[in-house]
């Protein structure tokens, strides 16, 4: 484009003329050549789409350049860092225009600094535009379109891209087929990026540590930790030496599955080859020995961490601060903050909610507030996390109408309500009492468009059912049981534990019955509820039949369902039963609840038990 054109220091009129008329020239040769790029295939054609807004763009911003500015050479040379979309338009326009013209080189290290922006669309327009100016590509520059597709997860294109780079006789590296692989885990294409390397290698590259550690990272992610441990040692079989990221993916994916001690051995085996340990593998196993509950171990770990002089990052303390709140150690959980701040590591977003989460959890609702201001004063912006968090905490202690005020804040703030923090308000006004405000709150939701799943679902059915609206639950569910949605054995078991409260158990009994049909499994609560609704029929016999068949489906009864009985049978007057019951309980480890005891109490005031049934109870 423009070729030969120099920019003055001062635009005339006449230069802005012979612009425009440049413009119009390219679009007339865009318009001729556009049949012939639809035919030439999926990758041209998906180009096509934003040329012309190039040329609009590049109109737009060509008044801007000037003498003045630095030229492009030394852009290059100081290294280009977070630049604009403008300005990248007009530096590849100055390069275009330079006479000789910039080599592939200086193209490919523009082309990748803007990669690094990730404006992939952009540097493929990028590319296009060396080609309509008869710049041929070579390996480099086709490697960052490749690139750039896969990033963009659309690595059809990149395969079309590929196919170009054997079309002109280069031969594929073991770059290209690393992107590649990249981008098909991206995608979730597990198996073709398996397959990939077996092309890999029979096109003569072979794969590197970065290949293996592309492949090992996809599978890790997609959950297949052995199939990891296999790539590993077959690494070792093929003399491809593993680095930190690999054993680190890998101690993080056994980690989250809960094989610690499978992850420790690991470790221990990195170090033992001289593979030193990053803060990452630090975090992973901290994280995991504290959610096993091995504080000790995690703290040890922390220790030898930093006698290693590998310095904690907020990462890690973010990973303690979890464990220590979700434990409900919150005073420990508030030093650790302190020992962040001490070592100079500014808190984030995670940090913060966290922290909020663990105050309103113990309904230390004023603190949380303070916490909320203090990271607004440190210039940190709440999300949607930060506030689901608040309002959780006021609908606990049975203030709902606070939390709805929060929750009205927060679209001030350009923040969305999701199915979340909707299903978190409905279920604090259902607990409330506040049925009808409940309903009005789901209606808004799906006015909103936010699409209520199965937990918002079963939370409105379960208010609907406490709160006498038997009816209108069961004319939901029976919606609900037309669509496509999973409803799962929780929102069966809720149904049913409705229909036996109001008065319908032989409803309930028949879905029970229906569960298997529907490929639904009855759990200990569903069992439980089912007994619970056949006691308060009367029919306590088809309650010790459903006893042991929930035994027999591998589904052993809890001290609910134990207590249930044994109130049933103490008020139908079978003391034996009641008895046998109690013994049959406590062999399992099990104890009398707060009914129970209450009930056996009542009756020993009332001269209908002696003395000795309550010491066995006890």
């Amino acid at each position: 484009m423009f070729v030969g054109y120099r920019a003055k220091t001062n635009n005339s009129a006449e230069e802005i003329m012979m612009i425009k008329r440049s413009i119009t020239t390219n679009m007339k040769a865009l318009r001729l050549i556009q049949p012939h790029l639809l035919k030439t295939g999926s990758l041209r054609t998906d180009l096509l789409c934003t040329i012309s807004s190039f040329f609009s763009s590049c109109e737009r911003d060509f008044s801007s350049i000037s003498n003045g500015n630095v030229c492009f050479r030394e852009r290059l040379r100081s290294g280009i860092v977070d630049i604009k979309k403008d300005d990248a338009i007009a530096l590849f326009q100055e390069m275009i225009r330079s006479r000789p013209l910039p080599s592939l080189v200086d193209f490919s290290r523009f082309f990748s600094a803007i990669a690094r922006t990730k404006q992939f669309n952009l540097v493929l327009d990028f590319c296009k535009q060396l080609e309509l100016n008869g710049i041929a590509h070579n390996i480099y520059t086709l490697n960052i379109m490749i690139n750039c597709f896969c990033r963009c997860c659309k690595t059809c294109f990149a395969y079309s891209v590929l196919g170009k780079v054997m079309k002109l006789g280069y031969e594929p590296d073991t770059t290209t087929f690393n992107t590649l692989i990249k981008g098909l885990f991206l995608e979730g294409k597990v198996s073709e990026a398996v397959v990939l390397v077996d092309r890999m290698v029979e096109n003569g590259c072979q794969p590197d540590v970065v290949t293996y550690n592309s492949i090992v990272n996809g599978i890790c992610r997609s959950g297949d930790t052995s199939l990891a441990l296999d790539l590993l040692r077959k690494m070792e079989e093929r003399n491809v030496k593993a680095d930190v990221f690999t054993y680190s993916t890998i101690i993080d994916s056994l980690c989250r599955d809960g094989c610690i001690d499978a992850a420790i051995s690991l470790f221990k085996e990195m170090e033992t080859k001289g593979i030193k340990s990053s803060v990452v593998t630090y975090n992973s196993l901290v994280r995991g020995l504290c959610k096993a509950g091995k504080w000790n171990d995690g703290a040890l770990l922390l220790k030898d961490m930093v006698s290693r002089e590998i310095v904690p990052n907020v990462i890690t303390f973010n990973v303690l601060l979890d464990v220590f709140v979700k434990e409900g150690k919150l005073q420990e959980a508030n030093e650790l903050y302190k020992e962040m701040i001490t070592r100079g590591i500014s808190p984030n977003i995670i940090t913060y909610n966290t922290l909020m989460d663990g105050y309103c959890m113990q309904n230390r609702l004023s603190e949380a507030n303070n916490m909320l201001d203090l990271m607004v004063r440190n210039k940190c912006s709440p999300d949607i996390v930060t506030f689901t968090s608040l309002i959780k905490g006021y609908c606990m202690v049975k203030r709902v109408d606070d939390g709805m005020k929060v929750f009205r804040n927060i679209s001030k703030r350009g923040l969305v309500a999701n199915a979340v923090t909707y299903s978190i308000l409905v279920q604090g006004f259902c607990q409330s009492g506040k049925i009808k405000l409940a309903e009005e709150l789901f209606q808004e939701m799906v006015s909103h468009g936010v699409l209520p799943d199965v937990m918002t679902y079963g939370i409105l059915l379960d208010g609907l059912c406490d709160n006498g609206k038997l009816e209108k639950a069961l004319e939901i569910f029976e919606d609900l049981q037309k669509s496509k949605m999973d409803l799962g054995i929780v929102m069966y078991t809720t149904i049913i534990e409705g229909m036996c409260k109001g008065g319908k158990v032989e409803d309930a009994w028949n879905l029970f019955c229906s569960l298997p049909c529907k490929g639904v499994k009855p759990n200990v609560m569903t069992y439980t509820v089912m007994i619970s609704g056949l006691c308060k029929k009367g029919s306590l016999s088809e309650a010790n039949i459903l006893l042991r068949k929930m035994e027999e489906d591998g589904n052993a009864p809890n001290d609910c369902t134990y207590n249930t009985l044994i109130r049933a049978h103490l008020r139908d007057g079978d003391l034996t039963a009641s008895a046998k019951l109690i013994e049959e309980m406590k062999s399992c480890g099990f104890s009398a609840d707060a009914s129970s005891i209450k009930m056996v109490i009542d009756m020993l005031l009332s001269g209908e038990l002696d003395k000795s049934f309550l010491d066995m109870l006890s």
